[in-house]
């Protein structure tokens, strides 16, 4: 077989992955668009490649409705097969990766904002030192969001508060303590460690987005009720307030490093703390460059 057969075969055996990925990645999310987005394909293209596929197998894939895409019988047969040949795939381009040394690759990360901020710029810069090529997609969201974007292949992994999702392998990384935040000229500035009690005393500013966090639990726990007044998931709006004198919060201690805020940081009496760590669905699946992030990661945090 001559080069130029070797790169034909090639280019069908690539565009037939495509096509695989297109039709497995429809399934997944129930919607051209997003599948066009997650492969970088417009929304036709991904059409194209669906409807190349039913031609090629003389089947019907999947219905089409206003309310998205759903299987037909017979993609629902060939579904699982497709898959197989996908992750088929993924392990064959891992071990490439591995017989290249690794010079190139993508690590989509999901995280929230401390850790965006605060840990992830200076992990990522000493990583490019040893593997400068390497690509990197951050979305930045939520406990929930995070745990859905592992859930639908959205992500490579995901920082969360542990414990998280059953079904996820994870990696313990640091206990975070929550600290009470007060305006400088509050009553109990000069206090060693903040009572318990007093959170019912004074406004509260909630970080909190969705389902229930680490500040609601606490409340639970030592069966307390706040006076709420204002209840987001931006760390800064937050601290913001409370140097205004609007009232008094919780916060991790992460995000209160090198903050631009006149505000005074004081432990509870009882401490709490939240769990971080990393997530992902299967520690075998993932890239070579996501299991080389990973162990840098735990390294980093080890030091």
């Amino acid at each position: 077989m001559t080069k130029s057969d070797i790169c034909e075969v090639n280019i069908v055996m690539d565009m037939n992955i495509q096509k695989y990925m297109a039709f497995v990645k429809t399934v997944e999310y129930g919607s051209f668009t997003k599948t066009a987005e997650i492969l970088n394909y417009s929304q036709s293209g991904i059409g194209r490649m669906i409807n190349d596929l039913e031609k090629e197998w003389g089947v019907s894939l999947l219905e089409r409705g206003r309310s998205g895409v759903r299987l037909t019988s017979d993609g629902l047969k060939l579904l699982p097969l497709a898959k197989n040949v996908c992750n088929e795939y993924e392990k064959l381009q891992t071990q490439v990766e591995e017989l290249n040394g690794l010079q190139s690759g993508l690590i989509r990360i999901g995280t929230f904002s401390s850790v965006a901020t605060h840990w992830l710029p200076n992990i990522i810069k000493e990583f490019q030192k040893d593997y400068p090529n390497i690509d990197y997609e951050l979305l930045l969201g939520d406990y929930i969001e995070i745990e859905n974007w592992i859930l639908e292949g959205r992500v490579d992994c995901g920082f969360l508060r542990l414990p998280t999702l059953p079904e996820f392998e994870t990696i313990f990384l640091e206990r975070d303590k929550l600290l009470v935040v007060l305006p400088q000229n509050h009553p109990l500035a000069d206090l060693k460690y903040f009572p318990i009690e007093a959170l019912c005393d004074y406004p509260f500013m909630l970080l909190e987005k969705g389902a229930k966090a680490e500040v609601s639990e606490i409340f639970e726990r030592y069966n307390i009720s706040p006076k709420i007044h204002f209840t987001t998931w931006d760390d800064y709006a937050i601290m913001s307030m409370v140097e205004n004198g609007l009232g008094i919060s919780i916060l991790p201690e992460l995000i209160l490093q090198r903050i631009p805020y006149q505000i005074v940081v004081k432990e509870l009496e009882i401490p709490c703390f939240r769990n971080i760590g990393v997530a992902m669905r299967d520690q075998k699946s993932i890239s070579l460059a996501t299991k080389r992030f990973l162990e840098y990661l735990q390294y980093r945090k080890r030091k």
